[in-house]
């Protein structure tokens, strides 16, 4: 993919939600997580890991037929948590408790808050590939909490 084509659909899409959140690319994520992108509360800062986000859809979809659609959704999901205005309550709340379960519920929450507001940017034709994405995507949440999507 090149870089271009990259910066032209988050461009779209930030435009479009009229977020001011600002964006980084990189190619890897740091850590030992399959992390496609990550919001920096902090900073107001979202960072794509573009060959984390390659490997995802490939993992998923076993193709890089639809990599722009996935990027897409990541990048939807990562303004989700930008544009939250119950994020900085919730990291409160999170921060504030050392009741596990508690703590597991509140980031459910966080991720469904994200999701629910990246379903609003991306177009509902593509809300049957988005699901498919969320249910990945939000399965570890519920196995954590042992409840069924």
């Amino acid at each position: 993919m090149k870089n271009l084509q990259i910066e032209n659909i988050v461009e779209t899409i930030l435009v479009q939600s009229g977020s001011s959140v600002q964006v980084e690319l990189e190619d890897f994520f740091p850590g030992d997580r399959f992390a496609g992108g990550k919001y920096n509360f902090g900073t107001h800062t979202i960072t794509l890991y573009i060959e984390e986000i390659k490997a995802q859809c490939l993992q998923l979809f076993s193709s890089l037929d639809y990599f722009d659609d996935y990027l897409a959704v990541v990048f939807a999901h990562e303004i989700g948590h930008a544009e939250d205005c119950e994020l900085a309550e919730l990291i409160q709340q999170m921060d504030g408790t050392n009741h596990d379960f508690t703590r597991k519920g509140i980031a459910l929450k966080i991720e469904e808050n994200a999701w629910d507001y990246a379903r609003k940017q991306i177009p509902q034709n593509l809300h049957p590939f988005m699901d498919t994405i969320i249910g990945y995507s939000l399965e570890p949440y519920y196995e954590a909490l042992e409840v069924s999507a």
